[in-house]
């Protein structure tokens, strides 16, 4: 176990499912002698490829006075056993459903951004019981063909060893492009992707390599089974890998709420990170999100009868 006075106490795990080894990190409130007072369940945060268990540090700071934070690294990223690409979302989801078993976690908030928000999908619909609030971000409904195209580049770039050419082309197509609107910190936001991209280990990119694999060979959304669980689905106004018209379709099939955050683009969680926590916290705690200064309007939908559309609320 370790501590720290901004962050509470913070316990790592290793856990291991169906053969495959992974990290888990809990962290929780400070106790002030009374012990924290929690106002929602515990909320398990899934985020991109690129992010590891400590990528949400400054989350947790915000998001414990409310409630425990869970963060993984998954088999197949970070620190985690490699996972074969045959294992797709619905592996890796149930491998969150072990985790929420194993650490006696109860019901569950799930915040997912980007491939995080396809697994967090996933774990509502094949486990809704376990899943009291479902939050995502980035999200899409199927692997888009400008991703697809993007995936054989760095393919070829990585067998080439050109990394530079790879750390830039993948900041280009996460990072909406100059004039499409303006984007908070996003020179600096830039910076740190093209240096992480620079500098992955041959481990980091075989990794990588394989995730991108997985997602050209398994889908992204499958319809079915409904999620049960309230739904509020974001993305930055200005994202262009996954567009606000897309977010917004996903939210309609879901029967949830839509919204986007200004003056970022898909790189939200990094761009404005103050905001996103705030929004964080006031949806898992059933708070308004209507007056929220950093929002764009939020757009409410309700599922329809079988074979017809979503309809606006």
């Amino acid at each position: 176990m370790t501590s720290s006075p901004s962050y509470g106490e913070a316990t790592e795990h290793r856990l291991n499912f169906n053969g495959y080894g992974y990290l888990v990190r809990t962290a929780v409130a400070p106790d002030t002698g009374t012990g924290p007072e929690l106002t929602t369940e515990p909320l398990i945060l899934l985020g991109g490829s690129s992010q590891d268990r400590f990528s949400w540090l400054r989350y947790e700071q915000r998001l414990l006075p409310h409630t425990t934070v869970v963060t993984l690294e998954l088999p197949g990223y970070g620190e985690a056993d490699p996972l074969p690409v045959e294992h797709g979302m619905d592996f890796l989801a149930d491998t969150v459903q072990h985790t929420a078993r194993t650490l006696s976690l109860g019901r569950v908030n799930v915040f997912g951004a980007c491939f995080g928000a396809s697994i967090a999908l996933r774990l509502a619909q094949r486990h809704p019981e376990s899943v009291a609030r479902l939050m995502l971000g980035g999200t899409a409904r199927t692997t888009s063909p400008e991703y697809r195209e993007a995936s054989g580049r760095w393919r070829t770039m990585a067998e080439d060893r050109d990394f530079d050419a790879l750390a830039q082309d993948m900041v280009k197509q996460f990072m909406a492009p100059d004039g499409h609107g303006f984007v908070r910190r996003k020179a600096a936001v830039a910076r740190l992707m093209r240096q992480r991209f620079a500098t992955l280990t041959e481990r980091e990119l075989a990794m990588d390599m394989v995730h991108h694999e997985r997602l050209l060979t398994h889908p992204w959304s499958v319809p079915e089974p409904d999620v049960t669980a309230p739904v509020l689905v974001f993305t930055g106004e200005f994202d262009t890998i996954t567009p606000p018209p897309i977010g917004r379709s996903v939210a309609k099939e879901l029967g949830g709420r839509f919204t986007t955050i200004k003056e970022s683009d898909h790189l939200v969680q990094i761009e404005r990170d103050t905001e996103l926590a705030d929004l964080i916290g006031h949806f898992f705690t059933d708070q308004p999100l209507d007056k929220l200064p950093y929002l764009n309007p939020v757009e409410s939908f309700v599922r329809e009868a079988a074979g017809t559309l979503p309809s606006m609320a």
